[in-house]
């Protein structure tokens, strides 16, 4: 999400000596870049701010590029702010690119503006003659300068101001904004930048809510295929406190689906430093994004990684966690820097973390998740769901059997015309496909029933217990539930069986259903009305829930809700905990590895062999036990 920039003077460097310090340690698993927004391009006029701020920047985090803004809310760079730019950076051994943020007017406009933003981020207006000028001078100007190009995430289409209404006529916004933007990246910003300087690579960043693309007019078929590359936005900040209300996995989740729309053509990640109440968030998306593969790290952006952390109210303070502020402060000291450590320090300190283990895993995996192109239902859904220790893998397109035993589907399916078709297929060739109720409902009367009859009621249960089972008799007592609302699903007895269960002061309210039908199996999942509710689950739910949803991948965890698990095909694991407590978590591996290795210490974990239970046909498996600390992670590598 593109958010308002938050400044001070920095009085902090006016007081910095010519102190000498020491280059920040070099980082060998990816690279990492800072964005200098157009405001500071020009402050860097001043020769003393520019080598006192790099210096301080530098010294706390290896910065390996840095791309230099020349427009921003209606202010443009000069010639010759933009040439000392480029010449210090060059001089200091940095790779140099463009960077421009197409943001309107928004809260700086009049009251009286039809771009006053009103605390509302508000888009250029793409129908306006004056400002589509604009941005094509804009983009002529940039490609003048760089040989490449990153457009800041304010590039959508949000306004409705009489020209666009004009201009929509009879469409609905969706379709129009998305034309629209499909036509302005062609005509005034890629034919005009690439006319000026034949050479320019331009990428377009996307921002972390790719649930509403549409609505605003990113075009996640058409863009990628127009541009260069793409970048991604892995800012998810609080999940609590923020408007988003973002959910931790997404930071690795998204990198995951946008590496899956442009393969090899997904630049990296962009972290910011607002809206998280403890440094450890700030710390998290760093190290989520990496652990995504990404090849690169945006920090956002230059003037703020000079400010001084704040380090927030940590309950868990005096725990060996991954980020200790022991380790931050060590970690600025070691450069010979005095005062307190910045944001700067902070990502230094975490990207040599992650840095540490990238090189012992391998390519991410997970859970495959269809998401056709401008859908929308279940909004982040995967997301909750990788919270709870599902790994997920989500993709634009629909993946055969080969490339997928378990397909899960959301409401998001339900735009792809074929996607009945699609599930009797691939349960036909032998795989699962999992679909949520709320998919179910949308593809009632669309031929789901051939499949399954199996329908929602529309009741909401508040549910008090949870039981699991498999077949008939009485089931296992899975624990309370603490008056979660499940919607009722209805299924005709031993047709489908319910599997995980909950019940409503006696009556059945099935969060997991089975139906068998040809090769395969067909689940339905139902989601709390409260998606957040996922996380009031008891931990042997989430057993359950994991069990029937991952039969045949590799590794599997058993741990409570906001314990998240990264797999890599080869047998590489990492295990992240968003909670504030330490808590135990067992880890079950496929195949007979004896011992588990910690990548980052050398520890060897030693396995045993995992209990099958009801499952007597499943295949065998190692199980390790180990604990991690709150808001820390844990790489570990198969022996």
């Amino acid at each position: 999400m593109p958010i308002r920039l938050r400044l001070s003077a920095f009085a902090v460097l006016i007081l910095l000596s010519l102190r000498s310090w020491a280059a920040a340690p070099a980082h060998d698993q990816f690279k990492v870049a800072v964005y200098i927004p157009v405001f500071q391009v020009e402050r860097m006029k001043d020769p003393a701010y520019l080598k006192q701020s790099w210096a301080e920047i530098s010294s706390q985090v290896k910065v390996d590029k840095v791309y230099i803004e020349t427009y921003r809310s209606g202010e443009v760079a000069d010639d010759a702010a933009l040439e000392n730019a480029k010449k210090f950076f060059a001089s200091q051994g940095i790779e140099i690119a463009g960077g421009i943020a197409y943001v309107g007017a928004g809260d700086t406009a009049g009251s009286d503006s039809p771009d006053a933003g009103g605390g509302q981020f508000i888009s250029m207006c793409y129908t306006d003659s004056a400002q589509r000028d604009l941005v094509k001078r804009v983009a002529e100007l940039t490609a003048r300068h760089f040989d490449e190009i990153m457009l800041d995430d304010f590039f959508f289409s949000n306004t409705k101001r009489d020209s666009d209404v004009a201009a929509k006529g009879s469409q609905t916004w969706t379709a129009f904004r998305l034309k629209l933007m499909d036509d302005v990246s062609r005509e005034l910003v890629l034919g005009p930048a690439r006319a000026v300087n034949p050479r320019v690579k331009v990428t377009i960043k996307f921002p972390n809510w790719y649930e509403h693309f549409a609505a605003n007019g990113y075009d996640l078929d058409v863009e990628p295929k127009l541009y260069d590359f793409i970048y991604t936005g892995t800012e998810t900040r609080d999940p609590e406190d923020n408007d988003q209300h973002l959910q931790q996995y997404e930071s690795y989740e998204i990198v995951r689906y946008f590496d899956n729309i442009a393969p090899g053509r997904n630049g990296g990640g962009w972290v910011d430093v607002y809206d998280s109440r403890t440094i450890d968030r700030y710390a998290e998306q760093l190290w989520d994004t990496m652990l995504a593969k990404a090849p690169q790290i945006m920090l956002f952006q230059y003037s703020d990684l000079l400010r001084p952390a704040e380090i927030g109210k940590r309950e868990w303070a005096n725990l060996p966690t991954t980020f200790t502020v022991d380790g931050l402060n060590k970690w600025r000291a070691a450069s010979g820097a005095g005062g307190a450590p910045t944001y700067a320090s902070a990502a230094g300190y975490a990207l040599s973390q992650v840095n540490a283990v990238l090189g012992k895993l391998g390519k991410p995996i997970g859970i495959v998740s269809y998401k056709p192109y401008q859908s929308t239902g279940e909004d982040f859904l995967q997301d909750y769901l990788g919270m709870i220790g599902i790994p997920i893998d989500l993709r634009p397109t629909f993946p055969t059997a080969d490339e997928a035993h378990t397909v899960l589907l959301t409401e998001q399916a339900k735009y792809d015309p074929e996607i009945v078709s699609k599930i009797r297929t691939h349960l036909e060739q032998g795989g699962n496909v999992v679909i949520t109720a709320k998919l179910l409902q949308a593809l009632q009367g669309h031929g789901i029933e051939h499949i399954a009859e199996i329908h929602p009621t529309g009741n909401v249960l508040r549910v008090d217990h949870w039981w699991g089972g498999y077949g008939a008799g009485a089931g296992a007592n899975l624990g309370d539930a603490n008056g979660i609302l499940v919607p009722e699903i209805e299924f005709q007895t031993n047709d489908a069986w319910p599997i995980v269960r909950g019940t409503a002061n006696g009556r059945g309210a099935p969060i997991l259903l089975m139906d068998k039908y040809s090769k395969g199996i067909l689940y339905v999942l139902t989601v709390p009305e409260n998606a957040t509710d996922l996380y009031l689950l008891p931990q042997p739910v989430l057993a359950q829930l994991r069990q029937y949803l991952m039969p045949r991948f590799p590794v599997s965890i058993d741990a409570p809700a906001k314990v998240s698990l990264f797999a890599y095909d080869n047998n590489g694991i990492v295990v992240e905990s968003f909670r504030d407590e330490p808590v135990q978590v067992t880890v079950s591996l496929l195949g007979q590895s004896s011992q588990l290795r910690n990548a980052a210490t050398g520890d060897v974990i030693t396995g045993k062999p995992a209990p099958k239970g009801r499952f007597s046909h499943a295949p065998e498996r190692m199980q390790f036990t180990f604990q991690v600390q709150p808001h820390s992670f844990v790489a570990l590598t198969a022996q």
